[in-house]
């Protein structure tokens, strides 16, 4: 079942790049293991996948620890900075800054593993009470320098999550703001931000159309998720 549906994740992302004259080698595809286990993740890694997302710091320890694959991981979920030292241990990229406060405690955090880490600001770009992230462009473009300055931070891109519609012209506009966004901020900070993390099995294809980078896509890969199922059961 895993290899069909990454078969047709892949057909979807290259059939919507060439419906809009975009390279699909410039979109990363991560697949969002959270709740799935470790043999799950090993089917997915026998199908060429190599990125892989995770929303809980404790989750992505243990998998860390226990998965030999060179995979490259990515923590896409909030981030206590109590909880800083475990997801810059094991991190790759960390998508959810979204504080002046955060971005310091993980700047000495990689500084101590004598590490750069790379990061996103995570922007809230709905109404929606129950998405988190940044908002004000004056606190976003302060961030952003205060990022630029820092010796173990590299800022490579900003994350968004959709508003959870049926209105599709609602999540084409969030999706909008964020690179329109990326845009006005390389204007005025005379910065490189490359990376849209955007996009997931709802709407990654509307994603794609308005400039993501990253796709963060778990379901459409690993199936519906079984929350009555224990993850580490695997273990």
């Amino acid at each position: 079942m895993i290899a069909e549906n990454i078969r047709k994740v892949r057909e979807r992302i290259e059939q919507k790049c060439a419906e809009t004259k975009r390279d699909p080698e410039e979109i990363k595809l991560i697949a969002v293991s959270k709740n799935f286990g470790i043999d799950e993740i090993n089917k997915v890694y026998d199908e060429g996948i190599r990125d892989f997302g995770e929303n809980r710091v404790q989750e992505l320890d243990i998998k860390f620890s226990r998965i030999r694959h060179e995979i490259t991981w990515h923590f896409i979920g909030n981030l206590q900075r109590n909880k800083v030292r475990f997801a810059v241990g094991c991190a790759d990229y960390i998508h959810s800054v979204d504080s002046l406060m955060l971005a310091t405690e993980i700047n000495k955090r990689a500084g101590s593993m004598n590490k750069i880490q790379k990061v996103l600001l995570q922007i809230k770009t709905s109404n929606e009470e129950t998405k988190s992230g940044l908002t004000d462009y004056s606190e976003i473009k302060d961030l952003v320098s205060y990022c630029n300055d820092f010796p173990n931070l590299e800022l490579i891109g900003l994350m968004t999550i959709g508003p959870l519609t049926n209105d599709m012209q609602l999540v084409r506009k969030s999706f909008s703001q964020l690179r329109k966004l990326r845009n006005r901020l390389n204007g005025d900070n005379f910065t490189n931000i490359k990376e849209l993390s955007m996009g997931m099995t709802s709407d990654f294809e509307i994603a794609i159309e308005e400039g993501a980078t990253m796709l963060r896509i778990g379901s459409a890969i690993f199936g519906e998720r079984d929350y009555s199922k224990d993850w580490r059961e695997s273990l």
